[in-house]
């Protein structure tokens, strides 16, 4: 009886298996799949964003003959999802930077840049004469900051999921915050009348 059991659980397996199909998506499609904070999401602030920031007539002055040097701080997640909201920092420096408009420092490294350092230093492997030499960084002068907030309600079969983020972009020396925007999105799930 064993026996027949698992030679039909195999079988079941099998066929489970070959009817399983994988495919490439267009990466820029929207996707809904349900209320969750997803790639179209993140594609859509991200874009909002910048395009927000590099219109800003103050940032616009601001960039007309130099690249300021910024560094982003961390996204402050303040859902209840668990969001990699690095990726969502990761693509707004990464439009900013293409836009020839600004120059970043990553703070992300700086452990790994501080052990080079020592490495060419002091070790005896590094020809002093072309070792890198520490106190010749460039600081930032802007900070891009900000966070992701969300309120969910649900009410019967209908979830009703409210997004805001929020950035920001402040001097370092004065201490005021140049340019600040917030985008919102919406999204609504209803079940069918059969639970799909």
């Amino acid at each position: 009886m064993i026996r027949l059991i698992s030679v039909a659980l195999l079988i079941a397996n099998m066929v489970l298996t070959s009817c399983t199909h994988v495919d490439y998506g267009n990466a820029q499609e929207r996707e809904t799949v349900n209320t969750d904070f997803g790639s179209s999401d993140l594609q859509m602030i991200s874009t909002k964003m910048v395009d927000d920031l590099l219109s800003f007539p103050p940032i616009v002055k601001i960039t007309s003959d130099r690249r300021p040097v910024v560094f982003v701080d961390n996204i402050k997640n303040k859902t209840m999802q668990h969001i990699d909201t690095e990726s969502i920092t990761d693509t707004i420096q990464s439009k900013l930077i293409n836009s020839g408009k600004f120059r970043f420092v990553d703070m992300t490294v700086v452990d790994n840049v501080r052990k080079q350092f020592d490495y060419q230093m002091s070790s005896s492997i590094v020809n002093p004469a072309t070792a890198v030499q520490m106190g010749h960084q460039i600081g930032a002068e802007f900070m891009l900051y900000g966070n992701l907030s969300e309120i969910a309600k649900s009410s019967g079969s209908t979830k009703d999921v409210y997004y805001k983020f929020t950035l920001k972009f402040m001097n370092l020396q004065s201490g005021i915050i140049e340019w600040s925007n917030e985008k919102e999105i919406r999204k609504t799930k209803t079940r069918s009348l059969f639970g799909l």
